[in-house]
């Protein structure tokens, strides 16, 4: 069962007056590419942010994307309605982790004036989907975003920030030590956040299943699919970034396989996980 239940819509707190607007920066930052303040001491390096670049650019190579799009597609549009419930206007909106841009294709231009869409994978933004916003594709990576403070209305995002190493960091203003711009750092006084990533009982039959069998026949085992936030932790980590009026809701959406080996194929194409092919061929799993 999949669990995209991290959606949420907080504001950003106030700043105090006379802090000055500052201009878009011109600059691009690719995965991979080494910023000032280099990577966080406190964070543990779970993914390879060259490597998920580099899977994200075959997926988006794929002769029928569409086929395993349907999940982004139906958050990305939940997104969208969220962006709609809040009576105002954005004049400058953010996507991160953009993909082919499943959020953009559902906005409409007299609610977001104009969209920046950042991706690791210049493959994703080569081939994004049509909208009527006016959008400007960034390669940029999430972790690292190349934006100046107080740049926009809007930031929202879209079963990304699950691959983020270090995700307090990401949602956190800009601090002395670490140089790099941040969501809340790069939103306006007042700035709206919406993201959605996926909760921590995500692929729970998969784990158990793969943990079973492992023990069953190798006396042990090893985590073969990636660490999930848990929810009750999300509010914790917004507010401690400097976000407020949060909001977070839980929506659970199963998705039904015939078997393991089609549910792997599915995240694979996906780029939701990086699941062990070998280990499961030598397991025989059913």
């Amino acid at each position: 069962m999949l669990r995209p239940a991290g959606l949420w819509r907080l504001l950003r707190r106030p700043r105090a007056p006379g802090v000055p607007a500052e201009n878009l920066c011109r600059r691009e930052v690719a995965s991979g590419v080494s910023v000032p303040c280099g990577t966080s001491p406190r964070a543990l390096n779970i993914f390879d942010r060259d490597l998920k670049r580099k899977q994200k650019n075959w997926a988006a190579r794929q002769p029928e994307p569409m086929k395993f799009d349907y999940l982004r597609e139906e958050v990305g549009s939940r997104i969208a309605d969220r962006v709609y419930d809040i009576a105002r206007d954005f004049s400058l909106g953010l996507d991160l982790g953009c993909g082919r841009g499943y959020i953009a294709q559902h906005l409409n231009k007299e609610t977001v004036g104009k969209f920046f869409q950042t991706d690791i994978a210049e493959n994703a933004l080569k081939n994004s989907l049509k909208t009527e916003i006016p959008t400007v594709s960034v390669l940029a990576d999430e972790e690292f975003l190349p934006f100046q403070e107080n740049t926009f209305d809007l930031v929202v995002s879209s079963l990304s920030l699950h691959w983020v190493n270090d995700l307090p960091r990401a949602l956190e203003q800009c601090f002395s030590d670490y140089k790099s711009a941040q969501i809340h750092y790069v939103l306006k006084p007042d700035g709206v956040f919406i993201g959605a990533m996926f909760g921590g009982d995500t692929l729970y039959e998969l784990r158990c299943s793969l943990q079973l069998a492992e023990t069953e026949r190798e006396g042990g085992f090893s985590p073969h699919v990636s660490p999930f936030t848990a929810i009750n932790d999300l509010g914790h980590l917004l507010g401690r970034a400097g976000f407020n009026t949060l909001t977070v809701d839980t929506d659970e959406i199963q998705v039904n396989y015939p078997g393991m080996f089609e549910l792997m194929e599915d995240l694979q194409g996906k780029k939701v996980q990086n699941v062990d092919l070998i280990l499961q061929n030598k397991l025989h799993i059913s």
